[in-house]
């Protein structure tokens, strides 16, 4: 059986995103949550609550599963919409600004 919660526009960059990502990838649920609740990243955030959502999927579809002992099967960050944004500067210049957004997957899938 298998499990997946999707976040999409979460106002993180890709790159800090998958920065967590690749720790978790491959880990068991429960584990994945404990660690992610220690990291001092600010996309662990994000992560584990998008993993917990998956969790609760895995219990709704089969209530018999352990959804703690579920592995990471797939999880991966696509780059999502980017806002810009102009900042005055000193003798009429601008600097632009790209806030970047990111969709963040993360499928579960049983032993």
């Amino acid at each position: 059986m298998e499990s997946k919660a999707i976040l999409k526009y979460a106002k993180i960059t890709p790159r800090k995103a998958r920065r967590v990502v690749d720790l978790i990838r491959g880990k068991k649920a429960g584990a994945a949550l404990l660690s992610l609740r220690f990291m001092p990243y600010r996309g662990a955030r994000h992560i584990e609550k998008i993993l917990k959502s998956a969790m609760s999927n895995a219990e709704q579809k089969n209530t018999n599963v352990d959804s703690e002992a579920m592995i990471i099967s797939r999880a991966f960050v696509d780059q999502g919409s980017v806002m810009k944004r102009v900042e005055q500067r000193s003798m009429g210049r601008a600097n632009m600004l790209k806030k970047k957004s990111c969709h963040i997957t993360v499928i579960l899938t049983e032993e």
